[in-house]
C-alpha cells in the first residue's frame, strides 16, 4: 500500500484520487491551486503568535470551540490517557482570530475551503452506485450552509525530555469529520496505518497537500471510504528541538446532516469531542 501523489491538473486526477482515498484512505496532490507562499507566511507569523504571550487572551471556548487551546488542555486520543504534546488555535470565519493574522488565515480558510468543496465532489461523482444509494444526501448537499468547518492552526512545540512517559506530539488518531486537507508542514513526522497494520512516512514534499477521509464520511459511504489512522512522532536528535507547524482544515457537514441510522453529523460530533476532553 502506497500513498498516491496525484498531479491536480492531470485529466485523470479525480478518479486517481479518489482511487487512493478508497485504497489507502489518503492521497496527496501537488500542482493544487494553493500559494504555498500563503502557507509558509502562516507558518512563521503563527509560530510567532504561539512563541507569545497574546496567544493567552483567546482562550478556547468550550462552548463555541474558538480560539487557544494549550498543551494544558491539548487532546487526549481515543483510547489513550496521556494528552498530545501540541497546542493549537481554532479557526472559524465568524470566530476570535488575532487582528494582525486575520487576513491570511481568512484567505487561507476560503482557499481550503473552496478546493475540500471540490475533492468532495470528486469523492460523490467516484462513489459506486450501490455505495451512494445509502447516502441520505448528496456529498456536496451536506456542507452547504455548514458553519462548522474548522482551520486549525497546530503548533508541535521543542521536545524539553521531561515530556510525561509514553507522551508523543499525535497519537494514533482518526479525524471527526468528512475530509481533511493538510499542508505539508514545516517538519517531518506525519504517519498513516496501513490496511496491513504497518506505519509508513506521508510525503511531506513543501507544496504538495495530504488529504485524509474523516470518520464521518467513514460512517456516511458504509466504509467504503476508510478513516485510515494516523500520527505525529516525535522527532529525535536536531529535529527535536524544532517547533513542528502544521495547518488542517476539516470540513465538517450541517449538525442536521444525516449520516446513518446510528447518527447525524451533530451527535457525532458530540460524541467525539466529549472522548477528546474537550468538551464535557
Amino acid at each position: 500500500m502506497e500513498v498516491q501523489v496525484v498531479d491536480y491538473r492531470a485529466p485523470d486526477a479525480a478518479e486517481r484520487f479518489t482511487r487512493s482515498l478508497h485504497e489507502t484512505g489518503f492521497g496527496v496532490l501537488k500542482n493544487h491551486p494553493i500559494p504555498q507562499d500563503l502557507v509558509e507566511r502562516i507558518y512563521k507569523t503563527w509560530l510567532a503568535f504561539f512563541d507569545s504571550d497574546a496567544k493567552h487572551e483567546y482562550a478556547f471556548s468550550k462552548e463555541k470551540q474558538d480560539g487557544y487551546f494549550s498543551t494544558a488542555i491539548s487532546e487526549t486520543a481515543k483510547g489513550f490517557t496521556q494528552k498530545d504534546i501540541k497546542e493549537y488555535f481554532h479557526i472559524y470565519p465568524w470566530g476570535r482570530i488575532p487582528p494582525q493574522l486575520k487576513d491570511d488565515a481568512l484567505d487561507y480558510y476560503a482557499r481550503a475551503n473552496a478546493l475540500a468543496e471540490e475533492l468532495l465532489g470528486w469523492v460523490e461523482r467516484y462513489t459506486p452506485p450501490e455505495i451512494a444509494k445509502s447516502y441520505r444526501e448528496p456529498l456536496s448537499n451536506m456542507i452547504k450552509g455548514s458553519d462548522h468547518t474548522l482551520l486549525r492552526v497546530l503548533r508541535y512545540p521543542p521536545l524539553t525530555g521531561n515530556e510525561p512517559p509514553g507522551a508523543v506530539r499525535a497519537a494514533a488518531h482518526g479525524d471527526i469529520n468528512l475530509l481533511t486537507i493538510l499542508p505539508a508542514a514545516n517538519e517531518p513526522g506525519l504517519q498513516i496505518k496501513g490496511t496491513d497494520g504497518l506505519w509508513r512516512d506521508v510525503p511531506c514534499d513543501f507544496g504538495t497537500l495530504a488529504i485524509n477521509i474523516g470518520d464521518m464520511l467513514q460512517e456516511a459511504s458504509q466504509g467504503y471510504y476508510p478513516s485510515t489512522l494516523h500520527q505525529v512522532l516525535n522527532p529525535t536528535g536536531e529535529g527535536a528541538k524544532r517547533s513542528r507547524v502544521s495547518l488542517p482544515l476539516f470540513l465538517h457537514p450541517r449538525n442536521d446532516v444525516v449520516l446513518s441510522d446510528r447518527y447525524t453529523a451533530g451527535s457525532y460530533l458530540e460524541e467525539r469531542l466529549r472522548e477528546l476532553g474537550v468538551k464535557s
